[in-house]
């Protein structure tokens, strides 16, 4: 690794020595311009020299935000400098997202293996999205939940034998359509008489044998018990 300028910007000062150690430590080509607590403190090493890469926590001067404002600010500011996210916010997942759509290279989180050579390398490489295992764990696990509802979903279609007018019904009932409203739509060419008929033939796939008292409230859960409708795609038809 060539030697290479870096700033921290962390605000406990326990942490920040810690984060230091690792530098000492783990990666000597690093020479640490600056360390800052604040984002006044980093504009103002800003203004003396710039880094190749500036190790960022999220959390300053108590505010959970604070870290992505100035990343976005950087990525504007310093687009050449690379932004690598060093935060204790292990819970707060949305914050990740944030912090990559406001142009962040990576985010390491402070649990399991920290901050290694091998991340501050990639980083300086150019390579974008630069995980550690931590972060790494919890995307396989989101991943994973998402395949396995997908399987779910085709499944369903295949055993429940539902077909695009049965979905289509399924989702606008969902969405509070009446049935002369579900009727009238441009892609269901059915009037109300098939569109009831369409209703209880549903019923009687969805729950077998026992269809006492299933209404179309009951329907409309059973397909989403199934995975047959899918909460974050229902929208109504153009």
């Amino acid at each position: 690794m060539k030697e290479f300028k870096v700033i921290i910007v962390e605000d406990v000062a326990l942490e920040m020595k810690g984060t230091l150690e690792i530098f000492r430590s783990e990666i000597p080509e690093a020479q640490i311009i600056g360390t800052a607590m604040d984002e006044t403190e980093l504009w103002k090493l800003l203004r003396d020299d710039q880094p190749d890469l500036v190790l960022l926590d999220l959390g300053l001067g108590g505010s959970t935000t604070a870290g992505v404002d100035v990343c976005k600010q950087l990525r504007r500011r310093y687009p050449g400098v690379h932004v690598l996210i060093f935060t204790g916010e292990v819970l707060n997942e949305k914050l990740w997202v944030d912090a990559l759509d406001a142009g962040a290279d990576g985010i390491i989180l402070k649990s399991g293996e920290l901050l290694t050579r091998g991340d501050v390398q990639s980083v300086l490489d150019g390579k974008r999205m630069v995980f550690n295992q931590p972060v790494l764990e919890k995307m396989l696990q989101r991943f994973r939940n998402s395949v396995l509802q997908d399987t779910m979903r085709q499944d369903s279609l295949i055993d429940y034998d539902i077909d695009e007018y049965d979905e289509r019904f399924l989702r606008h009932l969902a969405l509070g359509y009446t049935k002369d409203m579900i009727a009238s739509l441009k892609g269901m060419p059915f009037g109300v008489k098939s569109i009831e008929k369409r209703q209880n033939d549903l019923v009687k796939r969805l729950f077998g044998e026992d269809q006492t008292g299933i209404n179309a409230t009951r329907l409309v859960t059973r397909a989403f018990e199934l995975r047959i409708l899918d909460i974050d795609h229902l929208v109504p038809d153009e």
